[in-house]
């Protein structure tokens, strides 16, 4: 059996993600055989998490090895990291040399306020969908989206169907089946209330003022970012 070629991907971490977004595809990129998986941040000091626990970054930004496969997730925290200069300094770079340039969840806006996602056919979070034609991106309703070397996921939980689709371009088919039968992926959730056109509406409206207080400004902020994206 040929020896699998070297593989380095780089997930950005930032106060307030939402960990499931990073976690879900590191679990099943960790299984592409020979990969390097760093957790990249400012410094490296536990990073708060929206679950109420930490991650340990692996590398700061000053020291991480261009990666092969650049991740962006997100949560409540893409809005603050997007206004840092220094974490979106890095994004830029680390973009430049990626071989894949992706995200899951409302990343996609972190990579739209970077101007990396202009013209890229792309998805995010449906509570946030909205946002990314300001960006310059073509919106997607798709839980996967590939586009050339962009390839974003869908909110949360997509990340585990978009590691899965990137496994498959990566290792084949073949290894992306087995990989899904080693985690035991086989969703049969409870309940049919995980979009907004299967919730129903006391469901969404409780949803919606969750998201609001949860992020005051968010969309406006948003906006302002969109406005000032580079050329």
């Amino acid at each position: 059996m040929a020896e699998l070629s070297p593989i380095r991907v780089a997930f950005l971490l930032f106060p307030n993600v939402t960990q499931l977004d990073l976690t879900g595809p590191a679990q099943v990129l960790s299984r592409l055989g020979n990969v390097t998986i760093d957790l990249v941040a400012a410094t490296l000091d536990p990073v708060p998490t929206d679950a109420g626990f930490a991650l340990l970054p692996t590398v700061r930004f000053d020291d991480a090895v261009q990666p092969d496969i650049l991740c962006i997730p997100g949560g409540f925290g893409v809005t603050d990291a997007s206004e840092d200069a220094a974490t979106m300094a890095w994004v830029r770079s680390a973009a430049a040399g990626a071989t894949w340039v992706t995200s899951v969840c409302t990343g996609s806006l972190l990579l739209g306020a970077a101007g990396l996602l202009r013209g890229y056919r792309a998805t995010t979070h449906w509570a946030q969908h909205h946002h990314l034609a300001a960006f310059g991106a073509i919106p997607v309703r798709e839980r996967v989206v590939f586009d050339r070397n962009r390839v974003t996921g869908g909110g949360v939980t997509a990340g585990i169907d978009f590691g899965l689709a990137l496994t498959a371009a990566l290792r084949g088919e073949d290894h992306a089946r087995l990989v899904q039968l080693s985690l035991e992926y086989d969703p049969a959730p409870p309940f049919d209330a995980g979009s907004p056109e299967r919730a129903d509406a006391a469901t969404l409206a409780r949803y919606q003022a969750l998201a609001a207080r949860s992020a005051p400004g968010r969309d406006a902020r948003t906006r302002a970012l969109a406005a000032r994206m580079p050329d």
